[in-house]
C-alpha cells in the first residue's frame, strides 16, 4: 500500500515512534514522515508509506501553521516546558500593546539559529546528543519566513498564538525571541501543528481512527494535485522512465507562465509536475526547467 496519511500525533511520544505505529499497523515495509514533531507537540504528522516514502521532501516543503501557548516570565535552556529554567523574570508589567510590538518585529523573513535541543544534525551528530552531555557548540543561522503571528488568547503569564510558517521554522525559539523582546524571557508550554500545506488537523486521524475507517489515507496522485499533471506519449514515456529528460510541450511550457494555473512554482526557474504514463497512471516526479522536464523520482506505482 503506497499511501499518505495525515496522522495526527498524540502528546508524549517522538515523531519516529508515530510513523513506526502506524507502519506496524499497516504491515508497510517502508515508512516516513514529512516533517519532524517534538514529543510535546501534538497534531498533524503526515506519514508516508512504501513508495510514497519518495514524495516526503515535496511534503516538506509546504507551508505549516501552528497554534502555541508560551509562558511568560521563565527561559529554559530547550526554549519548552521540559527544560530547565535558566533565568526568571517579573512578567506582571508587560501589556498588550507590547506583545503586538513584539510580535510584528517576527513577521516576516528571519534568520534564526536552530535549537541544542532540536534533531538538527552538525558532522553527524543530532545536536540533542550533544546538549545532553552539557556541549554547546556554533550552529548555523537558517532563513525561515513566519507569514503572520495572531494573538488569540492573553492571560498572563500565558500567551496563545496562532502561527504560519515556512518549513524549517522553530516555534520554540519564536517563543524565545518573543521572551527577549519584551525582556521577560519566555518558553514554549504546548504545541498543536494544525495545518501542513492542504492538510488540516480537522481531517486528520487517530491509530483509533485508522482501526474503524477505510478512508483515512490519500494517494500520492491526489496528495500532489497541486503539481501540473502531464500525460506522455509512448515514445516520451519511455525515456522519462529510464531517468531521461523531454522536451516540454509548448502547451505545457505556457500552461506554466499563466498566473493561477494551477502550477505552483519552487523558483523562478522550475517547477515540478506529475508525469503520467499514456494510460494516465502516475509513475514519476518531474521538474520544468529551460524547456525540458527533468526526472527528479520515478515511482513504481501511484496505488
Amino acid at each position: 500500500m503506497n499511501v499518505v496519511i495525515n496522522f495526527n500525533k498524540p502528546e508524549n511520544i517522538s515523531s519516529h515512534q508515530a510513523v513506526t505505529k502506524v507502519k506496524r499497523f499497516f504491515a508497510a515495509k517502508k515508512a516516513g514522515h514529512a516533517g519532524t514533531l517534538d514529543p510535546i507537540a501534538t497534531g498533524i504528522l503526515i506519514v508516508c508509506l512504501n513508495e510514497a516514502t519518495k514524495i516526503a521532501r515535496f511534503l516538506s516543503d509546504l507551508d505549516k501553521e501552528y497554534v502555541v501557548r508560551l509562558k511568560l516570565g521563565e527561559r529554559t535552556d530547550t526554549y519548552d516546558s521540559t527544560g530547565r529554567i535558566v533565568e526568571a523574570r517579573d512578567f506582571r508589567s508587560v501589556e498588550v500593546d507590547k506583545i503586538y510590538g513584539a510580535l510584528k518585529k517576527l513577521i516576516g523573513p528571519v534568520n534564526q539559529i536552530p535549537p541544542m535541543y532540536s534533531a538538527v544534525k552538525i558532522g553527524g551528530e543530532p545536536l540533542y546528543k550533544l546538549a545532553r552531555k552539557g556541549i554547546e557548540i556554533e550552529r548555523p543561522e537558517r532563513t525561515v519566513h513566519i507569514s503572520s503571528i495572531d494573538l488569540t488568547s492573553f492571560n498572563l503569564p500565558y500567551l496563545d498564538l496562532r502561527v504560519s510558517c515556512s518549513k524549517g521554522t522553530y516555534v520554540r525559539t519564536i517563543c524565545d525571541e518573543i521572551g527577549k523582546l519584551l525582556g521577560v524571557g519566555a518558553h514554549m508550554v504546548s504545541l498543536q501543528r494544525t495545518r501542513i500545506g492542504n492538510f488540516r488537523v480537522e481531517d486528520s486521524v487517530s491509530l483509533e481512527d485508522l482501526r474503524n475507517r477505510n478512508d483515512s489515507y490519500y494517494s500520492i496522485d491526489s496528495v500532489l494535485s497541486d503539481f501540473c499533471e502531464v500525460i506522455l506519449d509512448g515514445d516520451s514515456y519511455r525515456k522519462a522512465k529510464n531517468g531521461m529528460p523531454i522536451k516540454a510541450f509548448h502547451n505545457i511550457s505556457s500552461h506554466f507562465s499563466e498566473e493561477g494555473a494551477g502550477c505552483p512554482k519552487k523558483s523562478d526557474q522550475s517547477q515540478y509536475v506529475r508525469l503520467k504514463s499514456p494510460e494516465n497512471v502516475l509513475f514519476g516526479i518531474g521538474r520544468l526547467e529551460d524547456k525540458e522536464i527533468k526526472i527528479e523520482r520515478l515511482l513504481t506505482t501511484s496505488v
